[in-house]
């Protein structure tokens, strides 16, 4: 059980990270500036948070968490029942929306290589793979990976600030996951 002081201080912490992501560049977030807006110490930030991926992903947990019930238990085509390429296209058509809303946060957790490190990665790559599996497309592991390239919230802010609409994208990864997913 948390203590209480322990659980203000977390609230606080995230809260100030949020308002650091949502206020400019977040790759430009730094713990010592996160520990002056939540009014902490930084040896109080560094026992829960060891770094600045470490909070975002912590404050992007709770909508990744939402998605991932959908995805196992929703409605088609999210959730179970649909044909592979359908699931695949509402499963961009979802993360689009997570990107477009979170793209603070996604930036300040999911930049580089440390995308692949998190648990969430983990569950897209695991249900993108099942996906490619149930449709007989050779290469599950491989074209996992590929199938998820596009989600990367650098090339999704890329695109956003040439200009490309949220319903453009995803119309062209809906197209993407037909013809990845077409019946082989």
């Amino acid at each position: 059980m948390e203590r209480a002081d322990a659980a203000r201080n977390r609230a606080k912490v995230l809260a100030a990270a949020n308002r650091l992501f949502a206020a400019g560049d977040p790759r430009s977030v730094t713990m010592d500036a996160v520990a002056r807006e939540a009014g902490v110490g930084r040896g109080t930030l560094y026992r829960r948070y060891p770094d600045i991926p470490s909070i975002a992903t912590a404050l992007l947990d709770e909508h990744e968490r939402s998605l991932q019930e959908k995805l196992l238990g929703g409605e088609p085509p999210l959730g179970p029942g649909a044909p592979p390429a359908r699931r695949l296209a509402a499963f961009y058509a979802a993360m689009t929306d997570l990107l477009e809303q979170h793209i603070h946060l996604t930036l300040g957790a999911e930049s580089g290589s440390a995308r692949f490190a998190t648990g969430a990665y983990g569950f897209w790559r695991a249900h993108v793979r099942m996906l490619v599996k149930e449709a007989g497309v050779p290469g599950p592991d491989a074209l996992s990976d590929i199938l998820l390239a596009p989600l990367e919230p650098e090339l999704f802010a890329y695109q956003r600030g040439r200009g490309r609409g949220v319903e453009e994208i995803k119309s062209a990864l809906e197209t993407l996951a037909e013809r990845a997913l077409a019946a082989g």
